[in-house]
């Protein structure tokens, strides 16, 4: 089992950064090697996606969610074996860190050197870094799930 731990601070207020990241049909806009996302239910989603030239799909449970302080999430179909959480600490009244834990199962020897070089970490790191051009742009998010899982 391998982990990641990446953080980054976005400016804009705290209940903007989570309520955006409750929006997972919006992740291939930010998130690279992420095709699509189908939110089944409140609870689970159907991920596409398509890193180094290896297409997966699999589903996505989120197991604990408080509005503006984290999200959890496991797998729990598909060939991927992971799990995580995204928390969200107020700096002040217009900042925000966006810390992401992950926990993953190396798949085949590829995935076990990209893991051992700090490929997924560097991935990770992007992703939030995109995620913060995407938010500081728009200012606003593009929608919230309020609800506590």
């Amino acid at each position: 089992m391998s982990t990641v731990q990446e953080s980054i601070d976005v400016a804009v207020p705290v209940n903007t950064a989570y309520n955006q990241w409750t929006q997972f049909e919006d992740f291939p806009k930010f998130m690279d090697g992420v095709e699509e996302i189908t939110q089944i239910d409140d609870r689970r989603s159907h991920w596409r996606t398509r890193v180094a030239g290896v297409s997966r799909e699999f589903d996505t449970e989120i197991v604990d969610q408080v509005p503006d302080d984290h999200v959890a999430w496991r797998t729990t179909g598909g060939d991927t074996h992971q799990s995580g959480v995204v928390s969200f600490q107020m700096i002040d009244a217009t900042h925000t860190r966006v810390m992401m834990a992950m926990d993953f199962e190396p798949d085949g020897l590829g995935e076990k050197v990209a893991g051992a070089l700090g490929i997924v970490d560097r991935q990770v790191k992007g992703d939030l870094r995109r995620f913060k051009a995407f938010i500081e742009a728009r200012g606003v998010e593009s929608g919230g799930f309020r609800g506590r899982l």
